[in-house]
């Protein structure tokens, strides 16, 4: 079974659609699963320094302060429930993540596994840390933490490979239709979207085995 687990980096329901995913698989033991991590960028047009998260949730989605603090805390929850610490305040910005992208792109050549854990690493970075996702120094040093070597994460960082894959990957997905994330696509033909429970994720997987088995 193929996975495409199409996410950004500074997405909290994306942190809460991986979590729940994995914990999914881990009761369908008998599947076996490439999980596939693609980009999506939230906010393409983000300034190299960010921007202040609840003026730019404001502006993008006419929330009010008492709403955003609400949608905080149940994030906070559903992460809490799922073994995910989303630490209140230290998502104080919003970054540009093009970079984030492109290294995740190169750890999925590396391997899967490497790719997954440099993704989880990166939303632990940001969303329990509160640290910039777009800094090189952070991607540099959370590559080499899953075992990505060093010289070749800086040789990435500091060039434009794999933009054009990304670039190529984000407009495949607006092209399917895909305009919020996570979307979770299996087998390229079923689409699970949002941050859905275990037991969501589970009962899907379950139906497209099945069908994929007779």
């Amino acid at each position: 079974m193929k996975i495409d687990f199409v996410s950004d980096v500074s997405c909290p329901w994306c942190a809460i659609g991986l979590k729940s995913l994995e914990q999914a698989l881990a009761r369908l033991p008998e599947l076996e699963v490439q999980l596939h991590f693609q980009p999506f960028e939230l906010n393409p047009g983000m300034a190299p320094e960010g921007e202040d998260i609840d003026e730019h949730l404001a502006r993008k989605y006419g929330l009010p302060p008492a709403q955003l603090a609400a949608n905080r805390e149940r994030i906070r929850e559903r992460g809490a429930a799922l073994g995910f610490d989303f630490v209140q305040g230290a998502r104080s910005r919003i970054y540009n993540t093009f970079d984030a992208h492109r290294l995740l792109h190169w750890a999925g050549e590396q391997s899967e596994r490497a790719q997954r854990d440099l993704k989880l690493s990166l939303f632990t970075a940001y969303f329990t840390e509160g640290r910039d996702p777009s800094d090189h120094a952070l991607l540099l040093e959370r590559a080499v933490a899953v075992g990505l070597d060093a010289e070749q994460a800086r040789a990435v960082l500091a060039s434009e490979r794999y933009a054009d894959a990304v670039r190529d990957a984000e407009s495949l997905y607006h092209s399917l239709g895909v305009n919020s994330v996570p979307a979770v696509i299996i087998n390229e033909r079923h689409l699970i979207s949002g941050g859905q429970p275990p037991e969501v994720f589970e009962q899907a997987l379950r139906q497209i085995a099945a069908e994929s088995g007779r």
